[in-house]
């Protein structure tokens, strides 16, 4: 996670049962390269040591008692002037209320009077306190300053009742820090359109033709155009994977509403890392087909070309300042994609040989080599597919200069 490598969180804990999901959210941090800083209110303690903290991030975790101590009058200080964000997870109806009156009177909340990094909250409480007037207004007031809320979320809290004040899972927390970062990033405010999966084109009710694609390229790219500070629209086909947090998720199956979900749309960059159907059946089976009606005969048309119809078009041109392919090829990988670079268009393509055991679909990994517009050409070596995102994002960034 590149916007995470050595950047300084802060990470701010209170007294909640929710506390429990900080070490994680704290670990999680650690191993995405970033340093994390610790302080537990005294109530926080209650739940979790200190030591849960040390053992995660092989840093020490502050208290109250630092506030005091050898350093106390500047130690403060120096949490706030280092962090890169602070985040308070959870942040309890008291904390809020503090902070939103500037009450200074714990290491947390005098280092949140003393820094200029921006700052992230997860609220967790009960969902009558989270909904009470004051605490709404609370709320409001710190996101006036410009304070970041992440959640909560609706379920089962610790009363026994269900309702909103349920602390966000430590991942979706990360989603929000790696936004929250990324504000400084290459693309912010930029608009980039990535699209994802196989597309799914109809026999009858039951029965499709696809084909292999996960996804896992193409989410890769929206999360990497994220962490980059871009406003992301990720259309996708059905997958096992979850969107990037701050994605806006278009959900289609065909080509034919892929199509359609491009056509009136505009960005900056248009990723188009979906696997496209290249034929799709003439006619569509109004009810399933069944076995004992014997073999059918499927007819296949060619099925629209998406790139072509919406690069190719000097209208599509205007609505996108980059637009990006994809090759997956099993043979003659750079004579085809060196094609459909130029047919279509693009700025650039990523060509990969799915014939590869290591690269392709439904791996974790890729071998990609860029072609680009003007003749240059960039061979990546066997890297993760989140690393191929951010070598790809790198270059879009640098088109947009």
């Amino acid at each position: 996670m590149p916007n995470l490598t050595n950047k300084q969180i802060l990470l701010g804990v209170t007294g909640s049962i929710a506390s429990y999901k900080a070490a994680d959210l704290a670990s999680k941090l650690t191993q995405a390269g970033a340093k994390v800083d610790v302080i537990l209110t005294t109530a926080a303690q209650k739940f979790i040591t200190p030591l849960t903290f040390q053992s995660v991030t092989g840093r020490k975790a502050y208290t109250d008692k630092d506030l005091w101590g050898d350093e106390g009058h500047v130690i403060h200080v120096n949490l706030a002037k280092g962090a890169d964000l602070f985040v308070v997870a959870p942040c309890t109806a008291n904390t809020i209320a503090k902070l939103a009156h500037g009450f200074s009177d714990d290491l947390l909340t005098v280092t949140a009077l003393a820094t200029t990094a921006d700052i992230l909250i997860a609220p967790a409480m009960d969902g009558g306190m989270f909904d009470n007037a004051a605490t709404q207004q609370n709320l409001s007031t710190l996101l006036s300053r410009g304070v970041i809320v992440a959640g909560p979320a609706t379920g089962h809290l610790a009363s026994g009742m269900s309702g909103k004040g349920r602390m966000l899972e430590p991942m979706e927390i990360l989603g929000h820090i790696r936004i929250a970062l990324g504000k400084h990033g290459k693309l912010n405010n930029k608009k980039v359109i990535v699209t994802a999966g196989g597309t799914q084109e109809a026999i009858d009710p039951v029965r499709i033709i696809t084909n292999h694609s996960s996804g896992k390229q193409g989410y890769a790219l929206a999360q990497a155009a994220i962490d980059e500070g871009a406003d992301v629209t990720l259309i996708t086909t059905p997958t096992a994977l979850t969107p990037p947090v701050g994605a806006k998720v278009l959900n289609v199956k065909s080509v034919g509403d892929m199509l359609d979900a491009l056509m009136n749309a505009s960005a900056d960059a248009l990723i188009m890392s979906a696997a496209a159907a290249d034929f799709r059946p003439k006619h569509v089976a109004k009810d399933k087909i069944k076995k004992r009606d014997g073999i059918p005969q499927i007819e296949l048309e060619v099925a629209p070309d998406i790139l072509k119809t919406v690069s190719g078009s000097p209208v599509g041109a205007k609505r996108f300042k980059v637009v990006v392919g994809f090759a997956a090829e099993s043979q003659d990988l750079l004579e085809n994609a060196s094609d459909k670079l130029k047919s279509k268009g693009l700025d650039f393509i990523a060509a990969n040989d799915i014939s590869l055991k290591d690269a392709g679909f439904a791996v974790e990994t890729n071998r990609i080599t860029l072609l680009f517009a003007d003749g240059s050409k960039e061979s990546l070596p066997l890297m993760s597919k989140t690393e191929a995102a951010e070598k790809i994002i790198e270059h879009v960034a640098r088109l947009l200069e």
